[in-house]
């Protein structure tokens, strides 16, 4: 299951171009009596934040809460995942982003692409918060758009808001936005959320599911991790790219390898199993890569020289064949000397065996499948 269907927002591209600005003057008239309700409608308990957690980018914590009227976060991120993938998919935000993302959003100043992670739904880059709406309203008349064209939509963060909700708030801030409305192709999409009991205001980027491309591979294999695991699985190994090398040992046909390519990570792979290797250069060409034979070769983790600054460890899952304690210890040893940094995959609890390899557990979470489990450990 993708978990990445959603609601449907706004009218059918037949609305008229000035639809924002129908009901403009009704929504100002009726927003002081609404407010109240908009300003209080999440209602419940939010997440505490966490004093230890830091932003890696910047000096100053951006938490959950800690949204003032001084000062607003430079971006929210919303996201959505299946119920089976939600440890995965929240340790995979807390690595690329340094804070712990409450139930369907986060704050935070870090710029990454949305398509990046195969969970975040849309990216919300700020330019105004407030209090109530009728405050963020005023702010967004000083906006300058020129010629261009906008249009703009509700980002759902906290709390769900039904369809003719998210409209009159749509309206009520296209109604101040000084400028033509455009709902089919508009030049500047803006979205409008509540979040940590502020109302954010600024330019909207949705996600790209690029990683459903990678699931027509010419050469498949039915134990393979899928798209969106491997993507993940791939973030939490490399969380910074830059200047980054990567390795996978274990690479298969290439399933890990072609979702850190697509993200510009810099990954080569190796396998002990040479079908494994020609069917993962198979692959690589279906996707446009280059056909560079050091991209992929055969390669025993147990003995590769290098050094890198991390490595995903996809072990084998004695389906086929029997792993042996001792050899699984040797390949984990083997990947302890190539990476500083190693996202190890297992079916089964290996915690003494990393232990012995000389590895130290900071992050870790299960992924199922039906009644098919994995454990993805973060060891330095």
């Amino acid at each position: 299951m993708n978990g990445r269907n959603e609601k449907k927002k706004g009218r059918k591209d037949g609305t008229k171009k000035d639809d924002h600005k129908d009901d403009g003057k009704d929504d100002r008239k009726n927003d002081s009596k609404n407010k109240g309700k908009n300003d209080q409608q999440d209602g419940g308990k939010k997440d505490e934040p966490d004093d230890e957690q830091e932003d890696l980018d910047v000096k100053r914590k951006i938490g959950p809460n800690n949204v003032s009227r001084d000062h607003h976060p430079a971006f929210l991120y919303t996201y959505v995942c299946h119920e089976d993938e939600r440890e995965l998919c929240r340790m995979e935000l807390r690595v690329l982003f340094g804070v712990e993302p409450c139930a369907r959003f986060l704050l935070t100043e870090r710029a990454i692409d949305p398509s990046r992670s195969p969970f975040v739904k849309q990216r919300l880059d700020v330019l105004y918060s407030a209090g109530s709406l009728d405050e963020l309203a005023q702010q967004a008349e000083a906006l300058e758009l020129g010629a261009a064209t906008f249009k703009i939509v509700y980002v759902e963060a906290e709390p769900a808001a039904a369809y003719d909700e998210r409209r009159r708030i749509e309206r009520l801030l296209g109604a101040r936005i000084r400028g033509r409305a455009d709902m089919r192709r508009p030049q500047r999409l803006f979205g409008v959320a509540y979040a940590a009991g502020r109302w954010l205001f600024g330019e909207c980027r949705n996600s790209e599911a690029v990683w459903l491309r990678h699931n027509a591979k010419p050469q498949p294999y039915s134990t393979a991790l899928s798209t969106r695991v491997a993507r993940a699985a791939a973030n939490i190994a490399v969380p910074q790219p830059q200047g980054a090398k990567a390795i996978d040992p274990c690479c298969g046909i290439g399933t890990v390898l072609i979702e850190a390519l697509s993200m510009g990570i810099d990954m080569i792979g190796r396998d002990l199993n040479p079908l494994a290797v020609r069917g993962a250069r198979v692959n690589l060409r279906h996707y446009g890569y280059p056909d560079d034979p050091d991209a992929v070769a055969v390669g025993d983790i147990r003995t590769l020289q290098g050094s890198y600054d991390a490595a995903v460890v996809d072990l084998p899952y004695n389906l086929c064949s029997v792993l042996s304690q001792e050899e699984r210890l040797d390949m984990l040893r083997g990947a302890r000397r190539l990476a500083r940094r190693v996202l190890v995959i297992a079916t089964e609890t290996i915690d003494d065996d990393l232990a012995q390899a000389g590895f130290f557990i900071i992050d870790r979470c299960d992924v199922k499948k039906g009644r098919f489990s994995r454990q993805l450990m973060v060891c330095i």
